[in-house]
């Protein structure tokens, strides 16, 4: 099992920047990536943005891909999202995620490790 903590979160006005923090612990050690999903009120959860822990592949929904960027220190066993231009519509719980095995990065299905999440608004 993989344990993961994710910080950074709080309320911010729109353009306004935020960096949010994933530290994994437990069986990292077959770690494949690590991705941010976010879910607001009312609707599903919905993939943000991954990385590959081995390798330089990032991935990003098309929502968020120029405005927020993806990183690893793979020596803390740490993941994080720099959020920049920060709209109202991302508004949202954002969790973090981890993955061991291959598959298609961004369906929240082929996660089975999950943070529980931190809360993030942004006001306009």
């Amino acid at each position: 099992q993989v344990q993961l903590v994710e910080s950074g979160g709080g309320l911010v006005q729109a353009g306004d920047s935020l960096r949010l923090s994933c530290a994994a612990s437990g069986r990292t050690f077959s770690t494949y990536a690590m991705g941010w999903f976010r879910q607001a009120s009312g609707k599903e959860r919905e993939f943000v943005s991954a990385i590959r822990w081995i390798g330089d592949n990032t991935y990003y929904a098309d929502s968020v891909k120029g405005r927020f960027s993806i990183s690893r220190v793979n020596a803390k066993n740490t993941m994080y999202l720099q959020m920049n231009s920060l709209k109202p519509e991302d508004t949202a719980i954002y969790y973090c995620a981890h993955r061991a095995r291959v598959g298609t990065i961004y369906n929240r299905d082929e996660y089975p490790n999950w943070g529980q999440g931190t809360q993030v608004t942004v006001s306009s």
